[in-house]
């Protein structure tokens, strides 16, 4: 379900992908600026473009070269529909290319941090930034020559245009990545386009969506019935107690335990949203851990693993569901879909599938029609990010303990247990993820400014014990800082904390004889290890 916000109206700004790794981070610093923002792909149609009437269009960076002819592009009407546009990287090449400017290939190439010399201090992107800063560039290609009528307003040692515009027609183009933390000034930048070049007051704040969504649901809904498929997670906790305040008892959630969450998990989300619990809803808990370890035997790749997961989760909720409306139907399934979920999957215009998400597309459109739901499934947060999500939970006044809880995927520990998925690998890391966290707690260490865990891996070493040898299991501990969780840099976790986590791993968890810390970003990894 999209929910429109009714006064003020919504201001969009939209994201136009050409395949660029950073075009989620985009959207985040868009919004961190309280401007809504979506992605779409670069094959949208101008037509399409023009009817969302967007107040400014951001042109995202990419793997390819304009001169390729097989390279994404865009038409030259693009530019000429007086909408705001800010070329990034690939977006200001194709921007230069497709106005008679002149891009090559690069003598240098620029990769990671670069100086920066703003040489156009009037420019209104480039108010109040410091003349020399330092900037994040990562292309081969470079523009040789700006397009007539555009001004050079920044260069590095290796880059002549590190940044153009046009002011007269509201065309900006930067090389370099401002959407990064890398840029320590580029979300100024990105600010000053929003404000001074496409007029946004910034009106996109998560008490008006509360209540506006809130509202909408009440008028959507009215007397009828909703289903909800309740993980325990932040995103279907936030979305359940959203449907609470909007129709109370109407709401039935099924909380499907896989067997594959953290230690006592199931219990806490049974505590939490149960009878006993503090919400005014339906609350149902179906223990499906011994159906969902027989699927996974023998099963190692790990998108495999998740379509199994994600699978296994229809069929069992369908059963549920099946079951409740032969006693009384239900007109609406929601789910807890989060915008980032839409776009890795592929789902919206956003591009390419990144990985498989269970939740996002809903039921099969035959068991839909079967069990008589409305075929579009309320999705009351599909337009969140998730730190959005968050100040929505905080909003409906749902704990802090909850809403900032460690982040957990929806395949659960499928996906942290490399390999084959056993009761056995399960239960390791489930204790060794909990010694893991409580002695983090123990330390101090914040781990709301972003995710925390132990993996299992599939290496199995030589380890001697006492006096016997060993040959057991190798633990992963993940840490990472991110704010948006689409680039994150490995936490630095004092070493006594470490070693306090390795001696107690080691000692107290059954079957492991080997602790080690995992220190790669993201990019170029991933958060979780599958």
């Amino acid at each position: 379900m999209t929910t429109k916000q009714s006064a003020p109206p919504r201001e969009l700004v939209v994201v136009l992908d050409f395949g660029g790794q950073y075009k989620q981070l985009i959207a985040r610093r868009v919004r961190e600026c309280q401007v809504y923002c979506e992605i779409h792909s670069y094959k949208t149609p101008i037509d399409e473009l023009k009817a969302m009437a967007p107040k400014g269009i951001i042109l995202t960076g990419g793997p390819n070269s304009v001169f390729e002819a097989t390279s994404p592009t865009y038409q030259k009407e693009l530019y000429e529909l007086g909408i705001p546009i800010l070329g990034i990287c690939y977006g200001s090449q194709l921007m230069a290319h497709t106005l008679g400017g002149e891009v090559k290939k690069a003598p240098v190439s620029e990769y990671g941090h670069t100086k920066l010399t703003i040489d156009g201090p009037d420019s209104l992107i480039m108010k109040d930034v410091a003349a020399d800063t330092v900037c994040w560039m990562s292309h081969t290609d470079y523009i040789a020559k700006a397009p007539e009528g555009f001004a050079v307003t920044a260069h590095t040692p290796n880059c002549p245009i590190a940044a153009m515009e046009n002011p007269d027609k509201k065309l900006y183009a930067v090389q370099f990545h401002p959407e990064v933390v890398h840029t320590p000034e580029g979300k100024k930048m990105l600010q000053n386009f929003l404000t001074k070049v496409c007029g946004c007051a910034g009106t996109w704040q998560m008490n008006t969506f509360v209540k506006d969504t809130v509202a909408a649901l009440k008028e959507k809904i009215g007397d009828d019935r909703v289903l909800l498929g309740l993980s325990g997670g932040v995103d279907s906790t936030v979305t359940a107690v959203l449907l609470s305040k909007a129709i109370g008892k109407q709401l039935t959630c099924v909380f499907v335990d896989h067997g594959l969450m953290r230690k006592d998990e199931g219990d806490e989300v049974e505590a939490v949203f149960g009878p006993k619990g503090d919400f005014d809803l339906n609350f149902i808990r179906v223990n499906a851990g011994e159906t969902y370890f027989k699927k996974l035997k023998g099963v190692t790749d790990p998108e495999q693993k998740r379509k199994i997961i994600g699978a296994l989760f229809v069929e069992i909720f369908g059963a549920e569901a099946k079951k409740l409306t032969d006693e009384g139907g239900f007109k609406y399934m929601a789910q807890g879909t989060i915008y980032p979920d839409v776009v890795e999957s592929g789902a919206g215009n956003g591009g390419a599938v990144i990985k498989s998400h269970h939740n996002v597309g809903g039921l099969p459109q035959e068991m839909v029609v079967e069990l008589g739901f409305d075929q579009t499934p309320i999705e009351p947060l599909r337009d969140l990010f998730k730190d959005e999500v968050r100040k929505v939970g905080l909003e409906l006044g749902i704990p802090r303990n909850l809403v900032f809880r460690q982040p957990f995927p929806g395949p659960g520990l499928g996906i942290r247990v490399v390999g084959e998925v056993t009761p056995e690998k399960v239960k390791i890391t489930q204790e060794a993820d909990a010694i893991y966290r409580e002695e983090l707690e123990k330390a101090g260490i914040d781990m709301g400014k972003g995710q925390f865990f132990a993996a299992l891996s599939n290496l199995r070493s030589v380890g001697v014990m006492g006096d016997d040898r060993t040959y057991d299991y190798a633990v992963v501990l993940r840490g990472v800082i991110t704010s948006d969780f689409m680039t994150a840099e490995a936490a630095e976790i004092p070493w006594s904390v470490l070693q306090t986590c390795m001696n107690r791993i080691i000692n107290e968890v059954k079957g492991v004889n080997r602790v080690m810390y995992d220190l790669t970003s993201k990019p170029p990894g991933t958060i979780e290890l599958e």
